[in-house]
């Protein structure tokens, strides 16, 4: 596993990077409510990517800064047993960060059903992340 560039964070700052997580996750919601698709995903891929920080300052001390989001998910998958469903939340940011490209690089417009898929995993995420940090961090 490639855990890539990091950065030292107080775990305190895990409710900071929290409610940035759950701001690109009300942005996403407001897209939807517009029929910006595009939009929906990316803020929705972003909330995923923004609460993974928060997971990992709380558990680890630390987040991913690598240009490679996949390394935000090594990172996290390196927290190991220290929050219930790791691996899995891993795998579903994983998911999420494979639409990334399709969204900010190709011209193909995304899919009612793609924005709303990639809203339902980030909102899935985000919430496994507000209690991750709610039992992590005092």
């Amino acid at each position: 596993m490639v855990i890539g560039r990091t950065a030292n964070a107080p775990r305190r700052d895990a409710s900071l990077f929290l409610q940035k997580a759950e701001e690109f996750l009300r942005a996403s919601v407001r897209a939807g409510d517009a029929g910006d698709q595009d939009a929906v995903m990316l803020a929705s891929i972003h909330a995923a990517i923004t609460a993974n920080d928060a997971v990992c300052v709380a558990l680890l001390g630390r987040h991913s800064i690598d240009a490679d989001h996949q390394r935000a998910a090594d990172l996290l998958e390196s927290a190991g047993d220290r929050a219930a469903g790791v691996a899995q939340r891993a795998g579903q940011l994983r998911a999420l960060l494979k639409r990334k490209h399709l969204v900010e690089y190709e011209a193909r417009r995304a899919t009612a059903a793609e924005a709303r898929d990639a809203l339902e995993r980030a909102t899935r995420f985000v919430a496994w992340a507000r209690d991750v940090v709610g039992h992590a961090v005092p």
